[in-house]
């Protein structure tokens, strides 16, 4: 597959680099190659001299040496080998590259507050999501690209809420910065991507033992167009007094449905629920 033309910007050792690889689909490779558009990615992270940053994925290396110029060190995670092989040529003094897989790296040999920057292969962005944000050292911001749709459900408000939203906004608050096109990557995906800013919260949205509260919530997205009176006895496996008992504990209308509830209101749900010893 031969690559297309690149922007001026870009120097020529990176624009060999990219003629002489193969993007493997299997790992969801597909290169951001415009300039402007990695600029933004890096503008959203803020990235301050003393910053340890996080990058996944970092491919031919074009953010790389973005981040690299501007951080104090960086540690990229990096799943191909002949791509950890490229970016091991001449590395920047202040990168370490990480040959693996970045699903098993241990975040806790980096320093409390580092930053992520990350191109995501689409399919693993919720997993991801999770990890990092889950980890006992999660990171205190991420600028990373992802499918427009999915920052579009990511930064979404009470009334096109889902299980994604809430897992992020529970630890996280989220920005959709901006939109890129396809044809700004190689090979160009099927879809257009965004660029999301996540800063992590200085604690969780409320107190809640997450297990339980998201046993909650599941049960409430169980069957999306259900009213909640009946999604949460179906999938918490309660009496339908019961459940109508704990809504009106926690002033929620037994005929709303999860998508139209906020954090505060899960916040109400999860105390009366546990009070019910329902999760």
């Amino acid at each position: 597959m031969k690559p297309p033309p690149l922007s001026s910007n870009h120097n020529t050792e990176l624009a060999v680099r990219l003629a002489n690889i193969h993007p493997k689909k299997s790992l969801g490779q597909n290169f951001l190659i415009d300039e402007p558009s990695l600029d933004m990615v890096v503008a959203a992270a803020t990235i301050k001299t003393s910053d340890t940053i996080l990058e996944i994925g970092p491919g031919i290396g074009f953010l790389t040496s973005k981040i690299c110029a501007l951080a104090k060190a960086v540690t990229c995670v990096e799943a191909d080998p002949d791509l950890v092989q490229i970016l091991g040529q001449q590395p920047p003094a202040n990168l370490t590259i990480v040959s693996g897989d970045i699903m098993v790296f241990n975040l806790q040999t980096l320093p409390t507050d580092y930053k992520v920057v990350a191109n995501i292969p689409y399919y693993l962005t919720s997993k991801l999501l999770r990890l990092l944000l889950e980890s006992p050292n999660p990171p205190a911001a991420m600028s990373i690209l992802v499918q427009k749709e999915v920052a579009e459900r990511i930064v979404a408000s009470p009334g096109q809420m889902s299980i994604l939203a809430l897992s992020v906004q529970y630890y996280a608050y989220a920005k959709m910065v901006g939109v890129i096109e396809r044809h700004k990557f190689w090979p160009a995906p099927k879809v257009d991507s965004a660029v999301l800013s996540l800063n992590r919260r200085p604690q969780q949205a409320f107190p809640a033992e997450p297990t339980r509260l998201f046993r909650l919530i599941k049960a409430g997205f169980g069957e999306r167009r259900k009213q909640l009176k009946n999604a949460l006895a179906g999938g918490l496996n309660a009496d339908s007094s019961v459940i109508l008992a704990v809504l009106r504990q926690a002033k929620v209308s037994p005929t709303q449905r999860a998508q139209e509830l906020a954090l505060a209101d899960w916040h109400r749900l999860y105390q009366a629920a546990t009070a019910h010893n329902l999760v």
